[in-house]
């Protein structure tokens, strides 16, 4: 069975105008590898970076002295990195992402790699765990509500848990994991922290006591308590003996996000919330949970994200593309009372006694310890030998609940200690982002957009050239695209978005042929060398030079490919070739050379690009529909039932530059047919579908169509049924050639053809081999036929345009990425583009075909304004039209002149165009020359129904008005007495 066709995106990705190395977007995950003190962040922009340290080339420097750069950076994704984690040893980097993959990257391997999908959810994957550096399995959560265990080597995924209990529940997406042992637990928006065994997928229990979302979990060593963070403001301690919560921790005031600690039986934890704050919260020295000390570490511009801690410094990440390291509060610190307090005690941080401490500052090693201001505490134990004139107070806050301990260092902060105040007021480092691309808009044209970075910076960017054109400067955005915006209707032929910070355009083969734009619009360097109205194609003119270097290489392969098989051709023992003639009785018949060779099956093929003949524009043919029931019959309205695409006459039944817009035979020359020069036996053929038909004279004509395929549809013969038996009497003739094409095409059955790239170069391969069985003396030709410049002319993208293919998988509800590369290294890449390029890539590059599709159109109405010029209605009253939706007023205009005018044989070339002296107007709006009928439609009409258009003479050619009056006259009653 054959398998289902895939859709592939072709996706470039602009460069950024000040690109450089870091984020650009927030950073959403950190993970650090101590060993070789090297930090890894994950972005919002898809990209994972590596930042090395300085401290193994300055020991014994201060921390102040240490700083971290970038080492290596990965685009990993082509959405948000939400969660990263370190696994076997610290060599490999696992990363979640919004693109609904699951990844792994070796960023210490010698050779540089990229990273390998090892899974895919149904929905954004949010969270990643696992029990240890050594495991061989690492578990993924996600949006689509189910928890996988993915194989680190390569046997894919060995256990999916549904992460919720029921799976219709809207709330059971998966926001974190944590894993230890042989138990995991998870947590989402249920409230509610579900524990698994990950062997079987069993679920062990469920606690049941947070009122909002689940932000974050911790699991000790022992597997015996579980600590969450929850949206709710509280960190919770869970026994998993009992099940139940033992004790709720409130040091933060605000939703609590994320939660850290190395410590095996979770005694030092620091925690971030939504308002910035880092607390940090030492239990070692604690008989219970509740007795631990809480300090303000840090206070962050926005909300913290991540936060972990590495020797004496903590990383936090936000939404900005920074990244901050703070210096950590020393574990032998003491907490310094307030000056007014009879006796200046201090409380260690690392010690438990009960005693009160010395009063002096100094140990007794002669060591000053660290001095921790009091306006950093936010919880303080029961056991702290504080004494202030409310130490009576504090005392009896701690004989309540665990609910009341936030209430009590607010208490502590009343008693003139001042406001509570974070360790660090500035981070000893910053890790400086870059200024990513947060929000754009298409402007009309589907050329240009403009778009706003973090910096509130506005640019203006050129799809087709890859680059940015202009900055507006740090301005609202709605403020500038009135500035730059046209009344302009293009095609919709690319989508884009900046959720990775930068451009991305994406082209489907659905739609990205569908836009076009006339050549002088484009301001091109030679623009005498494109015809007046001759339209290039956008999605064709970008892809080919975003491929140009893969074009050269294939040709270049192509050539080396006919050689090799011209040479082991010949090399093949040839049995004596058959006699080219047979003698015959001379006879009194022409020689041979003179006569007429009409089969193209006896030449070598040659291109049908512009390579041997200058490329042509696909007709604009404009076409008499059939009358609407609500067509406009002398000012009448219109019905408001048609829509913009018109089912007329098949005008352009034209898909790429290698058909033949089709002409009306009845015409001497048609101004809107990219290529007059049609045979007369095509005219001949297509003639009946110009002429304006009834639905009765549709179905005679279809009757009238059987029986003909001897004849073929020039000769239209009906006979009678008494000589029927001459039409079967032909028809052996006709079953031979039937079975000679059903020989040939079982034979191109077996050719296996693959959907992809490299499908197009297997059928030019076999194309080579049929060429040398049919005649092995001629040479072969080269069936790559890239564009001309006349048709594609040269535009040069930057060389460091990312290109992605991308592959959609509706299985796993998104897209996965499967090539990536440059606009510099697409040449080299050819094996990969063959193998993951879809099909239609191929034919567009190397044959420079497009996909079939249907030509939009638009009807509308022409007639004369007031009467004042004949009118182009049919006998039957029809002025009812349709033609390409790209089709300009001034070609109306020709039409019109070509109807109400006498045509002279040798034109002038010095003579006005018909649309200096004729007029459009819709509305009561004059129509410009170059508006074209989907612009008309869009910005003059707006409404649905046949477009009305009248049309009218400006004075400049007074013959025009002058013939006029004389038909007028001519046709007007002259009544006796009255002077003529």
């Amino acid at each position: 069975m054959k398998p289902a066709h895939q859709l592939r995106y072709v996706t470039p990705v602009l460069p950024l105008a000040r690109s450089s190395s870091g984020h650009r977007l927030g950073v959403n995950g950190l993970a650090y590898d101590a060993e070789s003190a090297i930090l890894y962040s994950g972005g919002r922009d898809g990209l994972i970076c590596a930042w090395a340290s300085n401290i193994d080339q300055k020991q014994g420097s201060s921390d102040e002295a240490t700083s971290y750069t970038l080492r290596n950076q990965i685009q990993a994704h082509t959405h948000w990195v939400n969660d990263i984690l370190l696994i076997r040893d610290d060599s490999a980097l696992v990363s979640a992402s919004s693109d609904v993959s699951v990844k792994v990257w070796r960023p210490l391997a010698q050779e540089r790699q990229i990273p390998t999908t090892i899974g895919l959810h149904n929905d954004y994957v949010k969270c990643l765990a696992s029990p240890g550096s050594h495991s061989d399995w690492v578990a993924s959560g996600g949006l689509d509500h189910k928890i996988r265990l993915w194989d680190l080597y390569g046997a894919g995924e060995r256990l999916c848990i549904d992460g919720g209990d029921d799976e219709s529940n809207a709330k059971g997406s998966v926001y974190t994991l944590s894993a230890c042992g042989s138990m995991m637990g998870s947590g989402g928006p249920e409230s509610v922290v579900r524990l698994w065994d990950p062997r079987t997928g069993k679920r062990i229990t469920k606690l049941v006591g947070h009122t909002d979302n689940i932000r974050d979990i911790l699991i000790n060593h022992d597997g015996d308590t579980v600590m969450s963070a929850s949206s709710d403001q509280t960190v919770k301690v869970w026994s998993v003996t009992a099940g139940r919560c033992m004790y709720t921790l409130n040091m933060h005031n605000d939703s609590v996000w994320s939660l850290y600690s190395d410590h095996p039986k979770l005694a030092v934890l620091y925690s971030s919330d939504r308002s910035g704050l880092v607390v940090k919260t030492d239990l070692r020295a604690s008989a219970e949970w509740d007795e631990g000390l809480s300090l303000s570490v840090a206070q962050e511009q926005g909300g913290v994200i991540k936060v972990i801690a590495t020797g004496s410094d903590i990383w936090t990440a936000t939404s900005s593309s920074s990244i901050n390291r703070w210096q950590d509060i020393p574990p032998d610190g003491e907490v310094q009372l307030p000056e007014s307090s009879p006796q200046h005690h201090r409380w260690s941080t690392s010690s438990r006694s009960r005693a009160p401490p010395p009063t002096s500052p100094t140990a007794a090693n002669g060591i000053t310890k660290p001095r921790i201001p009091l306006s950093c505490v936010l919880r303080i134990p029961n056991a702290s030998p504080i004494t202030n004139p409310r130490q009576r107070e504090l005392e009896t806050a701690s004989t309540f609940s665990s609910v009341n301990w936030r209430k009590m260092s607010e208490a502590v902060a009343e008693q003139n200690f001042g406001p509570v105040h974070p360790f660090q007021d500035l981070p000893t480092e910053t890790i400086e982002g870059q200024q990513g691309l947060i929000k754009h808009v298409m402007l009309n044209d589907k050329r240009r957009v403009l778009t706003l970075d973090t910096a509130g910076e506005v640019l203006l960017w050129d799809l087709l050239q890859c680059v940015p054109t202009k900055s507006f400067g740090k301005r609202h955005l709605d403020e500038v695209v009135p500035e730059v915006n046209k009344n302009e209707s293009v095609g919709n032929w690319c989508s884009v978005d900046t959720r990775t910070g930068r451009l991305a355009c994406i082209l489907d083969e659905n739609y990205c042929f569908d836009a076009e734009m006339y050549a002088d619009e484009l301001r091109l360097e030679n623009a005498s060398d494109f015809r007046d109205d001759q339209r290039i194609n956008l999605g064709k003119w970008i892809l080919r030079y975003l491929f140009a270097h893969l074009i050269e290489e294939e040709i270049a392969r192509d050539e080396v490919y006919r050689r090799q098989l011209q040479s082991k051709h010949i090399r093949k023992p040839q049995r004596a070739p058959a006699p080219g003639s047979i003698q015959l009785a001379n006879a009194q018949l022409a020689p041979w050379h003179t006569l007429q060779v009409d089969d193209d099956s006896l030449i070598t093929p040659r291109p049908t690009n512009g390579n041997a003949a200058p490329a042509v524009t696909p007709g604009l043919a404009i076409a008499v529909a059939t009358p609407h029931p609500g067509s406009v019959v002398n000012g009448g309205s219109t019905s408001s039932n048609s829509n913009s695409t018109e089912q007329g006459s098949n005008l352009e039944k034209t898909s790429s530059n290698h058909s033949q817009s089709r002409t009306p035979s009845d015409k001497p020359k048609d101004y809107f047919s990219a290529n007059p020069n049609v045979s007369t036996d095509q005219r001949e053929e297509d003639s009946a579908e110009y002429n304006a038909q009834s639905p009765v004279d549709g179905d005679k004509e279809e009757k009238s169509k059987e029986g003909t395929i001897l004849f073929g549809k020039r000769f239209r013969m009906n006979f009678p049924k008494k000589l029927g038996r001459t039409s079967v009497e032909v028809k052996p003739t006709t079953v031979d050639e039937k079975a000679e094409e059903s020989d040939k095409s079982e034979e191109k059955e077996e050719q296996i053809i693959e959907d992809n790239f490299y499908g197009i170069i297997q059928r030019m391969r076999y194309d080579y081999e049929e060429q040398l069985q049919d005649a092995s003396s001629l040479a072969l030709q080269s069936r790559i036929y890239p564009s001309s410049r006349n048709e594609t002319p040269l535009i040069e993208p930057p060389p460091h345009t990312t290109i992605i293919i991308q592959e959609d998988r509706p299985d796993s509800g998104g897209v996965t990425d499967i090539y990536r590369g440059t606009v510099n290294s697409v040449g080299q890449d050819a094996d990969q583009i063959e193998k993951s390029g879809p099909m239609w890539l191929g034919d567009l590059l190397l044959r420079n075909q497009i996909p079939l599709k249907e030509i939009s159109k638009v009807s509308f109405v022409l007639m004369p304004y007031q009467d004042l010029l004949p009118s182009i209605a049919s006998a039957d009253g029809n002025s009812r039209l349709n033609a390409n939706r790209m089709l300009r007023a001034k070609k109306i205009c020709a039409y019109i002149t070509e109807r109400i005018e006498p045509q002279p044989e040798h034109p002038d070339p010095h003579a006005l165009k018909p649309e200096d002296y004729l007029e459009l107007y819709c509305q009561d709006k004059l129509v410009p020359p170059n508006t074209t009928l989907a612009t008309l439609r869009a910005y003059i009409w707006k409404t649905g129904g046949d477009v009305l258009l009248y049309y009218k003479s400006n004075s400049r050619k007074p013959e025009l008005e002058r013939r006029m009056t004389g038909l007028m006259l001519d046709e007007s009653p002259i009544d006796e007495g009255v002077p003529f």
